[in-house]
């Protein structure tokens, strides 16, 4: 699927780059050179997310940010096993197609459990992970507001239809308003146009596992399983103590398992903790690159 990234194109100047999985083209950004920092997005963002990060970090690192099959500029086929092993698996995919290492991970939403996922199974690729309001292991912890949005036919209706999800994330997922210029805003909406466009935004709501009859649960388990082997890897967590969905709590859960972490509480900002403190953002990540 073609984004027309003319109206934002200022915001986002980055040259399209495309990796075949079989039948469907993944979609990411590789600017720079340098040790690679890999940003993975969650739902219902994109590489666009990561594009002020992406702009500071590029002169001193190689910066790869995927966009999942579904989202962004990937295609978005109407039957595909949107799982978050299915995922995982792509991420795996684009890592070994451009031999990344040395990664310096930056995980946002689902993309942190995402590339956690690809980080446990290829530990010796991954030097550094920076996380971001994000889970990679189970909680029963869901916003009535998402919850919502999984009820069968509403769901499809609210977030397919009217696209509230992901028109409703402009407003809820800062703290600051004015971060979110009509340009902004139309680069975070512009590749969910359509029923048929937003069909990676519904199935990530739905793919949320939270018993073990759900068919992500089981990779879910792996993934938590598989932290205790990053235990050893400096870790940055950036949270945005504003958020409704990943709150402080999940933070917190982090620290617990990784007691060696560092972390940067803003109470100023909220899920999109890359919008509301941009500039905070890119100096932390860029100093925690060069601390040995």
């Amino acid at each position: 699927m073609s984004v027309d990234v003319t109206p934002f194109a200022a915001e986002y100047p980055f040259a399209p780059h495309y990796l075949t999985l079989g039948n469907v083209k993944l979609h990411y950004v590789d600017e720079g050179e340098g040790d690679p920092v890999l940003f993975v997005h969650g739902n219902p963002t994109w590489s666009f997310a990561w594009r002020n990060l992406i702009k500071g970090l590029s002169p001193t690192a190689r910066c790869v940010a995927i966009d999942h099959i579904g989202c962004g500029r990937s295609d978005k086929p109407q039957s595909y096993n949107y799982r978050l092993g299915q995922h995982i698996d792509n991420l795996l995919a684009l890592i070994d197609s451009l031999s990344l290492k040395k990664i310096t991970l930056v995980g946002h939403d689902w993309g942190g459990c995402i590339g956690m996922g690809a980080a446990v199974e290829r530990p010796e690729l991954f030097d550094r992970i920076v996380l971001m309001n994000t889970s990679a292991f189970r909680s029963q912890l869901m916003p009535v507001r998402i919850a919502a949005c999984r009820i069968p036919l509403l769901g499809a209706l609210g977030v397919r239809g009217f696209n509230l999800f992901a028109k409703m994330a402009l407003t809820m997922a800062v703290e600051k308003p004015e971060v979110m210029t009509p340009t902004v805003r139309a680069g975070f909406i512009a590749p969910y146009n359509s029923w048929a466009n937003r069909v990676a935004v519904h199935r990530f709501v739905e793919d949320i596992p939270l018993r073990p009859s759900h068919p992500s649960y089981d990779r879910l388990v792996q993934v938590e399983s598989g932290l205790e082997r990053l235990k050893d890897k400096p870790m940055q967590l950036i949270w945005g103590t504003r958020d409704w969905c990943f709150t402080p709590a999940f933070c917190d859960e982090f620290e617990a398992r990784f007691p060696q972490a560092k972390t940067l509480r803003l109470d100023t900002a909220g899920h999109y903790v890359f919008e509301d403190e941009r500039d905070i953002v890119l100096q932390t990540i860029s100093e925690f690159r060069q601390q040995n």
